[in-house]
């Protein structure tokens, strides 16, 4: 895939989704934490967990956070204190339960195409 596309993250603490997409294509990739702890791990195993999701997304250029609970937010509090590169490229940040892969991409998709049109205002357009 190019590096034009974009991402949506579900996370908690135990796991996280990464889908990338375009117009055709979807790429699932998942990462789970070292932590065998239901809420908080360690903040080093948390860190490591944050450090891979971070690696896993280099070369997107908006990412949409979701998933339960406070993962997303602390993951992106991490990406600004770590890799202020990635956290650049966090557009949003939404709640949702567990929904299946292709459940979170069609979500995604729906929230991007608001996204595009509103970074295309025809008001700004010659």
């Amino acid at each position: 895939m190019t590096a034009t596309f974009h991402a949506v993250v579900w996370l908690d603490h135990q796991e996280a989704h990464i889908l990338m997409f375009d117009r055709e294509h979807v790429e699932a990739q998942r990462v789970r934490s070292r932590s065998h702890h239901k809420h908080q791990g360690k903040s080093n195993e948390l860190s490591a967990f944050y450090s891979e999701i971070a690696q896993a997304l280099q070369g997107t250029h908006e990412v949409l956070l979701t998933g339960p609970g406070l993962a997303r937010d602390e993951f992106r509090a991490w990406c600004q204190s770590h890799q202020p590169q990635t956290a650049k490229t966090i557009v949003d940040s939404v709640a949702s339960d567990h929904p299946s892969d292709n459940q979170v991409v069609a979500m995604a998709r729906q929230y991007f195409k608001k996204f595009d049109q509103m970074g295309s205002d025809p008001a700004h357009a010659h």
